[in-house]
C-alpha cells in the first residue's frame, strides 16, 4: 500500500478546490459506487462508443509501486472529447483500447468506474492496482460491500482442474480466495466479478459466468 506521502494534504487539498461547490436542499439525494467491470462489459462499452482516448494513470505515474501498465485510462464520449480538447488524451482507435485493456487485465488490474444515480454509462474506466491507485487501497482498508457495485459476471471455479497451487490467491484484489489447509477456498460472496484471477490459473480451472442467470 503506498505511503501516505504520495497523497499529501496539499494534493488532496489541490484536487478539492479544482472542484465547483453547490448548495443542495437537506433531503436531497445523491448516490454513487465504485463500479467493477470484467473485460466483456469493458468491451461493450468501447464498442458503442463514438470517440475514445487514453491517458496515462496518474498514480502509477507518481508512485511507481509497480510495473503494471501506465497507458490503460481510458475516456469515451463526451469524456473523450474533453479530453482530447485540453491535450490531456491521446485519440485512440477501438482496437488501440482494445489492447490497452487486454493489457491491463493480464498485468492483474481492475476495471472501475463511478456509477451514479443517473444510470448513465460511464465515461471515464480506472484499471485500478493495489499498491499506486488511492482510491482502491482505501476500498480495501474500509471495505468493498458498501462502496462497489459488483460487475455481472462472477468466477466459476472448476475443482478438477484446480491443483491448489495458489497463483491466484495474490492477483484476487478482493480476498475471495485463500489457501486453507493446503486447500483453495473460494469465497463467492467476496468475488466482484472483476476477472483478473483467470490469467494467473495455469491449468485454466477459472472461468467467468453470469452472476444472475
Amino acid at each position: 500500500m503506498p505511503n501516505k506521502e504520495f497523497w499529501p494534504e496539499e494534493e488532496l487539498r489541490k484536487y478539492t478546490t479544482e472542484m465547483k461547490a453547490v448548495t443542495i436542499t437537506v433531503d436531497f439525494k445523491i448516490e454513487g459506487k465504485q463500479m467493477i467491470l470484467c473485460v466483456d462489459n469493458f468491451e461493450k462499452l468501447l464498442r458503442k462508443a463514438y470517440r475514445i482516448a487514453i491517458i496515462d494513470c496518474e498514480c502509477r505515474t507518481r508512485v511507481k509501486a509497480c510495473n503494471a501498465p501506465v497507458d490503460v485510462c481510458i475516456y469515451m464520449n463526451e469524456g473523450a472529447d474533453e479530453q482530447i480538447e485540453i491535450g490531456r488524451g491521446k485519440e485512440v482507435s477501438l482496437e488501440q483500447a482494445l489492447d490497452a485493456i487486454r493489457r491491463a487485465h493480464e498485468a492483474g488490474l481492475v476495471h472501475t468506474a463511478f456509477s451514479d444515480i443517473d444510470g448513465k454509462e460511464p465515461q471515464y474506466i480506472c484499471s485500478c492496482c493495489s499498491c499506486c491507485c488511492h482510491t482502491f487501497p482505501a476500498l480495501q482498508k474500509f471495505g468493498f460491500s458498501d462502496y462497489v457495485v459488483s460487475s455481472e459476471m462472477i468466477a466459476a471455479q472448476d475443482d478438477d482442474k484446480c491443483d491448489d497451487c495458489g497463483l491466484c490467491v495474490d492477483t484476487c484484489h478482493f480476498k475471495a480466495r485463500n489457501i486453507v489447509n493446503g486447500r483453495l477456498e473460494f469465497d463467492k460472496e467476496k468475488c466482484f466479478g472483476c476477472g483478473v484471477c483467470i490469467p494467473s490459473c495455469p491449468n485454466g480451472a477459472i472461468s467467468m459466468k453470469k452472476r444472475h442467470s
